[in-house]
């Protein structure tokens, strides 16, 4: 025993019957809380709240479905018309889908959990224009999708109720959109003598002298530099500028 929790074992009989806890929640909760807390190669220390927890995650992705049933059918295909918000929005679907993937094949389950919860977390966001109900259809399919192998009763039924087809088993694997990971811009943290002093946002495809010249021609930044050309540049590409002033 080891602080005040107790590894299960048969020598102690102090195992849980899970046709117990799938009597009480359903067998879906426990196969996506045995797959949660711990990846394959670990051993599971059980708790109930982690059980319920797993239940109230499901619960709320069946909440969702239920809520927008109405949207879910009539929402549209197209993503030429999204906005800068909807375009993060979609980004962040497919950035957690990406990682997700590359958990599966690796079986790290508990991580590929964490991803459809991101995901349904970004989800819950979605109002009601045209824009993001095209987001929030396309985000339902993914997550079912995802978690079909994890959760399989609630995504194969999800699936059909909303009109995604017969059969989610049939269904194609979710596959992240190369389109929705590209960014158009790209957040610079911008640092003079180490502290930070401003961000700025830059094109994606930006050189290093463009982007040196959008940090050091930054209001604040010319504040702290004195308007002085700086001793040192240092450019991190996609993350940082730090300026070493004179």
């Amino acid at each position: 025993e080891i602080g005040g929790i107790e590894k299960m074992s048969k020598s102690k009989n102090n195992g849980v019957d899970p046709q117990d806890l799938i009597d009480r929640f359903g067998a879906d909760t426990v196969r996506l809380y045995t797959m949660f807390t711990s990846p394959p190669d670990q051993s599971l220390e059980w708790s109930d709240e982690g059980v319920e927890g797993a239940y109230r995650f499901l619960k709320r992705l069946w909440t969702l479905a239920a809520e927008r049933a109405e949207a879910l059918s009539t929402a549209g295909s197209d993503f030429s018309a999204l906005n800068a918000e909807q375009k993060a929005a979609r980004r962040e679907l497919h950035q957690a889908l990406a990682k997700a993937g590359f958990d599966y094949e690796r079986q790290q389950f508990n991580t590929v959990v964490s991803a459809g919860m991101i995901m349904v977390n970004a989800l819950y966001k979605l109002g009601n224009s045209p824009g993001d109900l095209t987001l929030l259809r396309e985000g339902m399919g993914l997550v079912l999708r995802l978690l079909g192998p994890i959760a399989p009763h609630i995504s194969h039924r999800l699936w059909v109720d909303l009109g995604y087809g017969s059969d989610i088993l049939q269904a194609a694997w979710p596959q992240p959109d190369a389109e929705a990971l590209r960014q158009d811009s790209i957040q610079y943290v911008v640092q003079v003598n180490g502290k930070l002093r401003a961000r700025i946002e830059v094109v994606a495809d930006a050189g290093r002298e463009q982007v040196e010249e959008i940090a050091l021609a930054d209001p604040n930044v010319q504040n702290f530099t004195g308007g002085k050309p700086p001793r040192k540049v240092i450019v991190v590409p996609g993350k940082l500028v730090n300026i070493v002033s004179g």
